[in-house]
């Protein structure tokens, strides 16, 4: 089983969830986060005399969801070409590793719990 943590702009995570539901992915948990990357913040020339700066700092959202190993690839798929405009500023997509996950409830462990 995997974790996606996947960091979008806001205005995007319908589409991200909108792939999730196509996957049958149930369950997702999503956070605003603030930060930056490697972009270099220039101020840019907006009109005669003006000009305009990109904030150090920019604020996303934060997607987390688990899931199987057989749907990593085709989730990811969907999403980058769901979002994707081939742009850095796009957001970023991480994989990890799940060793365990149980379900406090139904007390079901593994890909049960998915």
């Amino acid at each position: 089983m995997k974790r996606l943590d996947i960091i979008v702009h806001h205005d995007r995570i319908g589409k991200v969830s909108d792939c999730l539901h196509k996957n049958d992915i149930g369950g997702l948990t999503f956070y605003d986060i603030k930060g930056r990357g490697r972009s270099k913040y220039e101020p840019e020339h907006v009109g005669t005399g003006v000009m305009e700066y990109t904030p150090d700092f920019g604020t996303w959202t934060k997607i987390e969801v688990l899931v199987a190993d057989s749907k990593v690839k085709k989730i990811v798929d969907d999403i980058l070409q769901k979002i994707s405009r081939g742009s850095a500023s796009d957001g970023k997509i991480f994989i990890y590793d799940v060793a365990e996950a149980i379900d406090i409830g139904t007390k079901k462990t593994g890909d049960e719990v998915l």
